[in-house]
């Protein structure tokens, strides 16, 4: 029976590696000695499989594809931005193919109505954190959902996937120890008028939400009160709302936070078990 043994919620903005010299050195050392904490924590607890959540960028799948949900099953490559923008040279990224594909009837069987990409070039908001924070010994299973361009999916339908895939996982006869990662957050504004603004007290009321384990009130969150309090990028909350409820025990606690302005988000590190 496969476990997961660990789980997170990191950033994936894409300035950390596309500007990584506009931060402070105090900030930018921060958030890189976050990362490596928990990779370390990956490595340590010996993850062979990361199942790794983003978002819909740019509306990344096909134009006018706009699915609720989406698991990659087959071959990945990423990133989809260029070196010149993200940083990241594009490489062929390791899969688990039969697990994901588990996942995927799994979820069908139980009412997900998943869209599936038999291959799959990875975006920032998988890449950033598979770049820093997954080992190389370990395999990717990647799930997309809809919070970066409208039609939005639901803060409870998060929660229902999150509780689905930890079932999923459970179920599976291998022996995989397995990671979940939430990307995305906090606060920011992208492409709107705040662009650049970052809300600290939002952000810290929120990792606050986390760190108590309370998932239930990012569920009840307002989409129209978080994009004014913090910008639409802060509907990536529904990503950290999949992963927490995706844990079979919830014991969060804060890693690191801090509000980069030159990186244009509020960056929010949390362990959750």
């Amino acid at each position: 029976m496969a476990k997961i043994v660990c789980g997170f919620c990191v950033p994936h903005d894409p300035l950390i590696t596309g500007k990584p010299g506009a931060a402070s050195a105090q900030q930018s050392g921060v958030v890189h000695d976050a990362f490596e904490q928990v990779r370390g924590r990956m490595i340590e607890l010996e993850v062979d499989t990361v199942i790794v959540i983003g978002d819909d960028h740019y509306a990344m799948f096909s134009p006018g594809c706009l699915p609720s949900i989406l698991i990659g099953i087959g071959d990945l490559q990423g990133p989809l931005e260029p070196e010149s923008f993200l940083g990241i040279p594009n490489r062929r990224i390791a899969n688990h193919p039969a697990l994901a594909e588990f996942i995927m009837e799994y979820g069908f069987s139980r009412g997900f109505d998943w869209g599936v990409a038999k291959s799959l070039t990875l975006d920032h908001s998988t890449m950033v954190p598979i770049h820093f924070a997954v080992p190389e010994t370990a395999k990717t299973v990647p799930i997309y959902i809809a919070c970066g361009v409208t039609p939005l999916i639901r803060n409870q339908r998060c929660k229902e996937l999150g509780k689905m895939l930890g079932q999923a996982v459970a179920a599976w006869p291998g022996d995989e120890r397995i990671a979940i990662l939430g990307t995305g957050g906090i606060s920011h504004w992208v492409g709107m008028a705040e662009y650049g603004r970052v809300n600290e007290d939002f952000d810290r009321m929120i990792l606050d939400v986390v760190q108590a384990g309370e998932v239930d009130r990012l569920v009840d969150l307002n989409d129209e009160d978080v994009v004014k309090q913090a910008g639409n990028g802060a509907l990536e909350l529904k990503i950290w709302i999949v992963a927490m409820s995706a844990m079979p025990t919830l014991k969060p606690r804060v890693i690191a936070y801090e509000a980069v302005e030159a990186w244009i988000t509020g960056l929010g590190f949390a362990e959750l078990a």
